[in-house]
């Protein structure tokens, strides 16, 4: 028998006690049921019989922790007009109540997401609180954001007045944490940015839901500097820092490939250096420079190949010389253009180096090179080529490895730790090119956490997206190093304040102003590597193509399935029979149902579309045949037949095909040589489903 598809998302409950299932099939009776005291006897010691022990709880915990695992009755709707790039972005800007929307995720993106960075309501006392109803949170959510008649059911600013203070703060938080780390993959981390009022409390349920093993660090952030206005006698000191709670999933298999760098603009680090009476090392430049020839191959203590080099045509300089020789003594212009061939020498010792001062002295060259591909840092997987100078091979460190250029200034880069303050906090709508109400922070500070990990391929998730700066932030670093990250971002389509500024500029919701802005960034970034392609061969460096660069966005909407809800209503049957007639509520297209059936299928929502006709009819095709569906009317055999074509044109072996079950307009026989005609073709019953 074929299966329905119904409208609702996975059901988490569901799936948990599956999983449970697996692990412990004994603790099972009667199908289902599970037998408590059997479970308590295999956990064995692990079971805490003693209810006077240590736990964090508040009124409504239970609720929310139910809450996030009952299904959601909604879907995402695309909006094509809104978007940009539609048919073509990896992006994805969803527009809806995150709650609801992580929901929906759950099954297309389980384990996919490697970063999630949020900046959730601090609880200040003026921040609005989304107000969750379990029992249909997408009624709830069209209530509070003003598309339903809501008696003036609106969203609340949780005031200290409010009994339920931190309640209702801990009650929004806890679900949609829990959601986010089903989302995060194995080597996945999570962001959180917070400030002091709930930092404790905020803490305590990581803590809960990611465990203290996986608690990698808590960043402080300085905001701004304090001022002389605030050095009048008070209750407390001003207020200048925030922080940043850093989980991971799984901290066995947790990674962070290059550590935060804090920058300083070089020169005035240089200048520092001497003034405190340090020595700057970075004096050496490389004028000449061959290919070098190659004379062998060694092994790593690992057992990995290390092909050497000999190099015979090479000279040298000095910063200084170069600086009275081209630039009458000015060194700062030096550093500009020889950026990628200024160096120093350094002995230090590492198990490479050890290898190659053992295998090289027979080699008649003072300057060796080596090729080898590391295992591990920011080059690891990749074909990287070290330099070693004189007998005594000392190794060769670039300037570029340790500073960073960013249009027209160049940054010496540190370790920074835990410790934040150098973010510059200024001029926030500038960087943006929008205003934003509030809360706004700064790219630099959301690209430094991303680009802690090396994979360029990774999905980075805000829920919290307001003015969207890490879409901005995502889209930065990929132009920096080539990456190709996609971004999720999910953002309540709050209404602004009619008296705003950001109203009368022409937005009327949050999500108005972070498409904007995501179209805005992209632009500029776009244009900024224009102009970097032009000064590319001057300063003898690689630019990433713009291009390449994937400034789109797909925006979604969250709404009611499209899947009319049956309603057993003896009174009105009649009616209730002919509605059902069309499985579909109105005024939803047909691009509505293929991506809520991407949803059920667990498909990424980014997944290529593409459509053909058969006898005038639609037939959707995701993601190169891996899901087909066909919801016209009059469906016949000939429809499966060009399907089973399709497939065997990609050159797949599994496939799932979806039919709208009116489009058999009551026809049984049609639609049973249909279904007869695609299991005879290999395709298995549970890949067959009707809607």
């Amino acid at each position: 028998m074929v299966k329905k598809v119904n409208g609702e998302s996975v059901d988490i409950t569901k799936q948990n006690i599956e999983r449970l299932k697996e692990l412990f099939p004994e603790v099972f009776t009667d199908g289902e049921k599970i037998d408590f005291d059997m479970l308590k006897t295999v956990l064995g010691e692990v079971i805490d019989d003693n209810h006077e022990r240590y736990q964090f709880t508040w009124h409504g915990k239970k609720q929310a922790i139910l809450g996030a695992q009952k299904p959601s009755k909604g879907t995402l709707r695309p909006v094509p007009e809104k978007s940009k790039n539609f048919d073509t972005t990896e992006n994805l800007y969803i527009e809806g109540d995150n709650l609801e929307v992580l929901k929906l995720l759950q099954k297309s993106y389980n384990g996919k997401i490697k970063v999630i960075y949020i900046d959730p309501p601090y609880n200040t006392g003026n921040d609005f609180i989304y107000k969750d109803n379990f029992t249909d949170g997408v009624q709830n959510y069209l209530e509070q954001t003003g598309q339903v008649d809501s008696e003036g059911n609106q969203l609340s600013t949780n005031t200290e007045s409010n009994g339920r203070f931190h309640t209702e703060w801990l009650n929004m938080m806890y679900p949609r944490l829990k959601l986010a780390r089903n989302l995060l993959s194995d080597d996945g981390a999570i962001f959180i940015h917070i400030d002091d009022n709930e930092l404790a409390n905020l803490k305590k349920i990581c803590d809960e839901i990611f465990w203290p093993q996986n608690h990698i660090n808590t960043i402080t952030v300085k905001t701004k500097v304090a001022g002389v206005s605030g050095s009048h006698m008070g209750k407390s000191l001003q207020n200048n820092a925030e922080y940043i709670l850093f989980y991971c999933k799984n901290i066995n298999s947790f990674l962070i490939d290059n550590p935060p760098k804090k920058r300083q603009e070089l020169y005035s680090f240089i200048k520092g250096m001497e003034e405190s009476g340090k020595s700057w090392k970075y004096t050496s430049v490389i004028t000449e420079l061959d290919e070098g020839e190659y004379v062998k191959t060694i092994k790593a203590g690992n057992g990995d190949e290390i092909r050497v080099f000999k190099h015979s045509k090479y000279s040298f300089s000095s910063v200084s010389r170069i600086a009275n020789e081209e630039f009458n003594g000015d060194i700062k212009s030096v550093y500009y253009k020889y950026i990628n061939k200024i160096f120093r020498t350094t002995n230090a010792q590492s198990s490479i180096r050890k290898k190659v001062m053992e295998e090289t002295q027979d080699i008649d060259s003072d300057l060796i090179s080596i090729e080898y591909i590391p295992t591990k840092g920011k080059n690891a997987g990749k074909v990287t080529r070290l330099y070693y100078k004189d007998k005594v091979r000392n190794l060769v460190a670039f300037l570029n490895d340790v500073v960073s250029q960013e249009s027209d200034a160049i940054y010496k880069l540190d370790n920074k730790g835990n410790i934040w303050d150098d973010i510059n906090y200024n001029n926030l709508a500038n960087e943006a090119g929008i205003t934003f109400p509030n809360g706004q922070k700064p790219v630099r500070l959301i690209r430094d956490l991303i680009e802690m990990f090396n994979d360029k391929d990774a999905i980075i998730m805000d829920f919290f997206s307001g003015s969207a700066t890490t879409a901005h932030a995502t889209m930065q670093l990929n132009a920096e190093d080539g990456g190709n990250r996609k971004f999720i971002m999910v953002q309540l389509d709050e209404p602004l304040d009619e008296k705003s500024d950001e109203y009368k500029a022409g937005f009327k919701t949050i999500c108005d102003i972070g498409q904007e802005r995501i179209r805005r960034s992209g632009e500029k970034i776009k244009q900024e590597l224009l102009e970097k392609q032009k000064k590319a061969g001057m300063l003898d460096k690689d630019v990433v193509n713009p291009d390449s660069i994937d400034t789109g966005f797909k925006v979604l909407k969250l709404d009611k399935s499209n899947i009319r809800e049956w309603n057993v209503d003896f009174d009105n049957l009649e009616f209730e029979l002919d509605l059902y007639e069309t499985p579909f509520i109105e005024d939803r297209n047909e691009l509505d149902v293929v991506y809520e059936i991407m949803l059920k299928y667990g498909l990424e929502l980014t997944y290529p579309i593409n459509t053909f006709k058969v006898d005038g009819k639609n037939v959707y095709d995701i993601a190169f045949g891996n899901l087909f569906i066909c919801l016209d009317k009059d469906i016949n055999t000939r429809i499966a037949e060009a399907i089973i074509a399709k497939r065997d044109e990609y050159g797949i072996e599994t496939s799932s095909v979806v039919f709208s079950d009116a489009g058999f307009a009551g026809n049984d026989s049609e639609k049973l040589n249909c279904i007869e005609l695609l299991k005879d073709a290999g395709y298995s019953e549970d890949s067959l489903l009707t809607i």
